[in-house]
Order: C-alpha cells, then structure tokens, then sequence
C-alpha cells in the first residue's frame, strides 16, 4: 500500500509543479483492454495471453506548444497469462496468472498534425497483487518480482476531449524470478480530457 501512496503522490506532484506554467496543461482520465502475455523464457511450451484491463489518470504537460509533450501517467493495470498443460492421463488443465501492478509511465509525446501523435517511454509497475487460479481453486504466490521496468511506444487519436490510443509495453527485466520471462502488453483504450 505504501508502494500505492508514493507513486500516486509522485504522480501528483509532476502535475503541480509543472501545472505552474500555465493552463495549457491537460489532465484526464482513461481506461481500456489488456492483452497480456509473456515471452517464452524458460516456460517450455510458451503462455497464452490473458484479456483483462486497465484505467487510470494522465497528464499532458507542453514543452513545445503543440509539437512536444511530457505524458506522465498513472495507471492499474490486470495482466499476466495462461498455461496450459497435458497430464499423463491426457487431460488439459489451465493456470491463470493473475498479476496486477501500479504502472507510472513518464512518455514524450510528438503531436503530428491536430489529431494524430505518436509517445514512448519508459514505465515503471510496482506489482500490488499476484494469484494463480486453476479450475479447482486459487492461490497467492511470490513467485513474481515486485518492480518492473519497461518501455513503452503507442499512438494516440485526440479529437477534442476525447482520445483514442494504442501501446505496446515490453519488459526489460524477468517477470517471474527465475524464469527468463518478461512481460509483452498490448493496450487499446479511451479517454476523457477533462
């Protein structure tokens, strides 16, 4: 939970110092599909990807009025994946890895025209929850490392207070201790300009 505190307080604080500048700043809301999975690593026959969500808060703070902007965000964000497997006696059992995290992306935006822009960056998830459901039951695991570093690229359609955006997210260190395997996220979503 403190983990929680200190990355919304962070969050915050960008906004308020760099809110000084003036009220060109952009501030909204946004929300959209996962799909989630990771690469193989050490996982023999590979995972499926899980379909989930994600929502949250971001920022839109100027730097070149109209051409370059500084897109820290706030989101929670419900990935992980599926496995599956064959037993001897030939009947397929499924793993769900349910790995929730706080990401804070920090993204330069290029705008290209009004409409279209294009940002990356890197993101920074501090993991809040981790559970593997199977059919029979679930349970909570700390096989999953706690922070997670990535990088971040996507495009974005803004048409007045409404955004319409895409993003790809890869890890660049392990995801499950030991195992090689890091984190590929997709994400398509809305949002709102407030």
């Amino acid at each position: 939970m403190k983990k929680v505190f200190l990355a919304s307080f962070t969050f915050l604080l960008v906004n308020c110092i760099f809110a000084q500048n003036g009220d060109s700043e952009k501030f909204g809301i946004k929300g959209g599909l996962n799909y989630s999975t990771i690469t193989k690593g050490d996982f023999n026959e590979g995972a499926d990807p899980r379909t989930s969500y994600y929502i949250g808060f971001f920022g839109e703070i100027p730097l070149i009025k109209k051409v370059f902007s500084l897109q820290p965000e706030i989101l929670y964000s419900r990935q992980g994946f599926e496995t599956n497997y064959t037993t001897i006696l030939g009947n397929n059992y499924k793993e769900e890895y349910r790995i929730d995290y706080i990401n804070l992306p920090i993204l330069a935006k290029i705008h290209i025209g009004k409409i279209f822009s294009i940002e990356g960056g890197p993101q920074f998830g501090f993991k809040i929850n981790e559970k593997i459901k199977t059919e029979n039951n679930s349970s909570i695991n700390n096989e999953v490392n706690s922070f997670d570093t990535a990088i971040a690229g996507g495009v974005s359609f803004n048409i007045d207070n409404f955004l319409i955006s895409g993003r790809y997210t890869y890890s660049l260190n392990e995801v499950i201790k030991n195992s090689n395997a890091k984190n590929s996220v997709f994400q398509v979503g809305i949002g709102f300009v407030f």
